[in-house]
């Protein structure tokens, strides 16, 4: 061997070394690389969890409003019901009041009191006891007990207050029904700030299999929350 040489078992530990350190530097890389991909999606995951959970809170907090809204209007609608009611029962007293006084002087056989009580009815009630009277009723067992008892006897202000309670009751259903909607979006942003959990706490685990293990689960929670998502009705304008 030449002085100041290497002899060829050197020589081949010197290459072995060197494919070695390349191996090495190779599989680094190999694993940066990697970890760059899992750090992309683990990015890519965040803005779309945070995307989804921002417009499922939106939609929670209008359907919320909507809710509030409907079941509002449904209250205001019960007091105007109940107001209309209140007349018509004021209304129906008034007239059982005086065919009362009627019907006492018609006992009596007073006709000066039977004409004066006339004279007080009622333009509504007036119809259903000229439709009443014409029944016979003094002689005809079947006849109705009474001039409230007549289709003639209309009363606007109950049919007022039925309508209205109609109505309140749909919009109460409306109500109930858009807080459900706003419940079922916070579950789903409840699902989805798992995944936010998940993707935050994988990034401090060292162990590529763990993190990995980690997006798996997150991904699949956030499939599982788009699912929820997309059969959930659009908030109200």
């Amino acid at each position: 061997m030449a002085e100041g040489g290497l002899s060829t078992t050197e020589v081949g530990h010197e290459i072995q070394r060197h494919h070695e350190e390349r191996t090495k530097e190779r599989t680094k890389e190999e694993e940066e690389r990697h970890d760059r991909i899992i750090a992309i999606v683990e990015a890519s995951l965040l803005a779309i969890v945070a995307v989804l959970a921002a417009w499922s809170g939106y939609s929670s907090a209008k359907w919320g409003t909507e809710s509030r809204l409907k079941i509002a209007e449904a209250s205001t609608l019960r007091t105007e019901a109940s107001t209309y009611q209140l007349k018509a029962l004021e209304q129906r007293n008034f007239d059982s009041s005086t065919f009362t006084v009627w019907y006492v002087a018609f006992v009596a056989g007073n006709t000066q009191a039977m004409a004066e009580a006339e004279r007080r009815f009622t333009p509504n009630f007036h119809r259903a006891f000229d439709a009443w009277m014409a029944t016979n009723p003094a002689t005809n067992p079947n006849a109705p007990p009474g001039p409230t008892y007549m289709p003639e006897y209309q009363q606007p202000d109950a049919v007022q207050a039925a309508a209205l309670n109609s109505e309140a009751d749909v919009r109460y259903t409306q109500g109930a029904t858009a807080g459900t909607h706003s419940d079922d979006y916070v579950r789903v942003t409840v699902y989805l700030a798992t995944v936010l959990f998940l993707l935050a706490i994988s990034g401090h685990f060292r162990v590529r299999g763990v993190r990995i293990g980690l997006v798996a689960v997150s991904v699949i929670a956030l499939g599982f929350a788009v699912s929820q998502l997309v059969v959930l009705p659009l908030p109200p304008a």
